[in-house]
């Protein structure tokens, strides 16, 4: 895998885990913002801007696949047919 490859997946990866850690902290967020502000909290807000992040979620297993599939037909491999060893 050339150098290039590789920092494509690593920032993808370094991407994915920081729209994942965005979701849990804006879960946190809520939930205690929603139980201060009670019918003041702008509900619909939040759930756009969740909604925006499981896209970011998404948009990064889909691109880490399709990463992953052009990697493994540039070493003349269909991505099918890989198995991963089980370390037997």
């Amino acid at each position: 895998m050339s150098t290039t490859e590789s920092e494509a997946r690593k920032a993808l990866n370094r991407l994915l885990r920081a729209a994942e850690k965005a979701h849990r902290e804006l879960a946190a967020l809520e939930g205690a913002l929603a139980r201060v502000e009670g019918d003041d909290f702008p509900r619909e807000r939040y759930e756009a801007v969740t909604q925006a992040l499981a896209l970011l979620e998404t948009f990064c297993q889909e691109e880490g696949s399709r990463l992953q599939e052009k990697i493994l037909q540039s070493g003349g491999l269909e991505p099918g047919r890989v198995r991963r060893s089980s370390g037997d």
